[in-house]
């Protein structure tokens, strides 16, 4: 299981990363490195304005390779598994006011 740390200092950046239109909610991760669709990932996640950083599990299900259209940036789309600390309810929460914005993400 490969291990990645975000750390989000503000909620426009936590916006161009989240993606609500997973099932279970997920993170847009800007890397080169080379991912598999389906890998395991083990997310630790701190959102602006905390202290602690949360664990959650998750597959890669998003892949952006290196030189995509648009210039978006390479990166994988990691899926919410097992989201033991609620990551979803309190992204929701933290950016709910951004959800219908018409900016652009880094996923869409």
């Amino acid at each position: 299981m490969e291990n990645i740390t975000l750390e989000f200092i503000s909620d426009r950046d936590l916006y161009q990363s989240y993606m609500p239109f997973m099932k279970n909610g997920g993170l847009f991760v800007r890397t080169t490195e080379q991912f598999e669709l389906g890998t395991d990932i083990q997310l630790s996640v701190t959102l602006p304005d905390s202290l602690e950083s949360s664990e959650l599990k998750g597959k890669v299900s998003w892949i952006t390779p290196i030189g995509a259209q648009n210039g978006t940036p390479a990166g994988i789309g990691v899926s919410f598994v097992e989201d033991p600390d609620n990551i979803r309810n309190q992204i929701d929460k933290s950016i709910g006011r951004l959800l219908n914005s018409a900016e652009p993400t880094l996923s869409m």
